[in-house]
C-alpha cells in the first residue's frame, strides 16, 4: 500500500485528543535498536537519533548530489518514532520508573520510493560525510495492523494517564491490548523536548489492539 504523505501523514501522525481506532498498513523505516535510559547523556539512545537523522536528510537532500532516487519527490523529513519494551514488564507494557530497562527501536519514517539499495547507498554516504558510525542503521519495514491511538499533551512521564484513557475505551468497544515482543508500545514525537516545554509536549501514543 502506498504511503501518500498527506492524507496518511494526518491519519497516522495527527490523531485525536480522543482514543481512535487504525489500521496501520506496512511502512518502512530507518531504525537502531539498542537498550537503556533514552535520557542518558551521550547514551545509546542520543547516538542513535544522530544516525537517524544523518541517513533521513542524506536521502532527503539526495537529489542535490549525484544519487539519482527513482520516484524521488521533495517531502518534509518524518517526526522521530520510538518502539518500546521492557524485559519482564507484564503484558508489553511500560514502567516508566524503570527506564534503564527499556529496549528500544527509534525510527524515522521513509518515503516509499527508498528501495534498500538506495537505503544501504545513504548508511555508506552519511558515514563518510559526517565521519559517523552508521553501521547499527537498518532498513525496516513493519506492518503494525489493528492499532489505536491518540494524542497526548504534556510531558512523557504522565502518559500512563493517557493509556488509561485507550485501555478504557477498549474495554468498551470489545478489544484488548495486543502487546508482545513483536508488537511494541509505539510513541511519535511530534514536540522536539529540546525546544518544548514538557507540559506542552504532543505525543502520538499507539498501542496493537485485537478482538477480545
Amino acid at each position: 500500500m502506498a504511503f501518500d504523505f498527506k492524507k496518511e501523514y494526518r491519519e497516522f501522525y495527527l490523531p485525536k485528543g480522543a482514543p481512535e481506532i487504525v489500521t496501520v498498513p506496512e511502512l518502512s523505516f530507518v531504525a537502531v535498536r539498542g537498550s537503556g535510559d533514552p535520557n542518558e547523556p551521550d547514551g545509546a539512545y542520543q547516538k542513535a537519533l544522530a544516525v537517524l537523522y544523518a541517513v533521513s536528510y542524506t536521502i532527503k537532500m539526495s537529489y542535490k548530489g549525484s544519487r539519482r532516487i527513482e520516484g524521488f519527490f521533495a517531502y518534509v523529513v518524518p517526526p522521530l518514532e520510538g518502539f518500546w519494551q521492557q524485559e519482564g514488564s507484564a503484558g508489553g507494557g511500560i514502567d516508566y520508573a524503570n527506564k534503564s530497562a527499556f529496549r528500544w527501536i527509534s525510527a524515522i519514517r521513509l518515503p516509499d520510493f527508498v528501495t534498500p539499495a538506495d537505503f544501504a547507498w545513504a548508511v555508506e554516504e552519511a558515514a563518510r560525510k559526517k565521519k559517523l558510525d552508521c553501521s547499527g542503521a537498518e532498513f525496516l519495514t513493519l506492518e503494525e495492523g489493528l492499532c489505536v491511538q491518540m494524542m497526548h499533551n504534556g510531558p512523557y512521564d504522565s502518559e500512563p494517564a493517557s493509556l488509561a484513557v485507550m485501555d478504557a475505551y477498549l474495554a468498551e468497544n470489545g478489544y484488548e491490548n495486543d502487546l508482545s515482543d513483536t508488537r511494541l508500545h509505539h510513541e511519535i514525537y511530534l514536540s522536539d523536548p529540546r525546544r518544548t516545554a514538557p507540559e506542552k509536549g504532543k505525543t502520538v501514543l499507539r498501542h496493537p489492539i485485537r478482538k477480545a
